[in-house]
């Protein structure tokens, strides 16, 4: 079966709704077992994943293969322009719109990467953020994209996860940072480091969809982890994750002055 086939046989439709549209209060609620709650009718379930330059693509890319699978699923790559965007090692991402023309939205995304220091200072992106998370049913992220929602607001009172360097950083913006892979808290869901987001993506679908439908886009995906040695700061050798701390140390360090000043706003 190829793609389109596979697309078909779950129910995709790349539908939009008009810029227009009424904006819906928010609300959220998690399907139950047979009982999907998103894009399970005819209405479209509109996904707006941020890019910017120095993201991570993998925070971006394993998300949205998993999420464009989705039933009814419509995934928005916004960008502030038009432009490409940079990557951190290099690579390319072409948004599909602009945050402007952003349609109403379902729900928000924003991965990680060095270019979340900028980012936690963008007024642009944290007043897009911190607006539409109020007609949002679910705001989240994977890797330090958690920061950006941080430095917008948007997860005082919650649980978060983020990548393993900057967990330590969370709390200077409201957030009670929480080791796992996945962490659900409310209408928040945010993923652990880069892998995480194939994990925050399926854990997505299950909420959204249902259990079979995350299942099949698992094993569409092959998804079947077996690495060869632990990425965990709790299982990899101490000289290792003590190595990466060190390498990370100034980065991180940026990373709590960028969230202090971001911070500032809120007091």
């Amino acid at each position: 079966m190829n793609r389109r086939d596979f697309g078909v046989t779950l129910g995709l439709a790349a539908l939009s709704l008009p810029l227009g549209s009424k904006v819906k209060a928010a609300e959220y609620r998690v399907a139950t077992e047979g009982e999907p709650v998103a894009g399970s009718g005819a209405d479209p379930f509109h996904i707006g994943m941020l890019i910017f330059p120095g993201m991570t693509n993998l925070d971006f890319a394993g998300p949205f293969e998993v999420l464009s699978r989705g039933p009814n699923a419509v995934v928005h790559v916004l960008g502030h322009s038009m432009e490409p965007v940079r990557t951190d090692v290099g690579g390319l991402l072409l948004p599909t719109m602009t945050l402007a023309d952003a349609p109403c939205l379902d729900m928000l995304f924003v991965g990680g990467g060095p270019g979340v220091n900028a980012l936690m200072s963008d007024k642009t992106t944290l007043q897009f953020l911190s607006e539409r998370a109020q007609q949002a049913q679910w705001v989240t992220s994977v890797c330090t994209g958690a920061l950006v929602l941080g430095a917008a607001g948007l997860l005082r009172g919650y649980k978060a996860a983020t990548h393993w360097t900057a967990m330590d950083v969370l709390p200077i913006l409201g957030a009670r940072p929480i080791h796992e892979r996945v962490v659900v808290d409310r209408n928040r869901i945010t993923g652990g480091g880069v892998t995480a987001g194939i994990d925050f993506g399926l854990d997505v679908a299950r909420l959204l969809w249902g259990r079979d439908v995350a299942q099949k886009i698992a094993l569409f995906l092959e998804y079947d982890p077996q690495p060869p040695f632990s990425g965990s700061p709790l299982r990899a050798p101490r000289e290792i994750v003590a190595e990466v701390r060190e390498t990370s140390a100034t980065m991180t360090d940026a990373r709590m002055a960028a969230a202090r000043i971001a911070m500032r706003k809120f007091v």
